[in-house]
């Protein structure tokens, strides 16, 4: 499945991406620097209501959001493990205890840990395809 989005287009995108997601609770989001993988996370988290400030997570390895669904206080997790160098470091800062944690996790550079994702991970691919337009593939693996 692949979505094309400009950057005037994103909301929308987001809101399709997520209809699309439905109950899946753990996003691996693949590409190039650059491709727009915190961009697009900061848009699903504006199109579920998050309140925060949604910043990338580069330094701070995991951020932690809030936002009301049906009146209920939920929370969801942007992980960033591009600094970590393998799975046990990522396992020591606690990422694998928010992917098996049944809350949404958003995580960029899936590749430096892919041993401690859940089986029924979605796997999202960001590509460029101009400086403003952006493909997004939806694949398992």
């Amino acid at each position: 499945m692949d979505l094309i989005f400009t950057k005037e287009q994103l909301p929308t995108a987001a809101k399709q991406f997520l209809q699309i997601a439905g109950d899946t609770k753990v996003f691996a989001f693949h590409g190039e620097m650059g491709a727009g993988k915190t961009t697009f996370i900061h848009a699903i988290c504006d199109a579920k209501g998050v309140k925060d400030v949604v910043g990338s997570p580069t330094f701070s390895i995991i951020n932690e959001y809030a936002y009301n669904c049906d009146g209920t206080k939920r929370i969801l997790f942007h992980i960033d493990l591009y600094r970590l160098k393998d799975e046990a470091e990522a396992i020591q800062t606690g990422v694998e205890d928010c992917l098996f944690s049944d809350y949404p996790c958003f995580v960029e550079w899936p590749d430096k840990a892919p041993g401690i994702f859940p089986p029924d991970t979605m796997h999202v691919h960001l590509s460029i395809i101009d400086s403003q337009t952006r493909r997004l593939t939806i694949t398992d693996k």
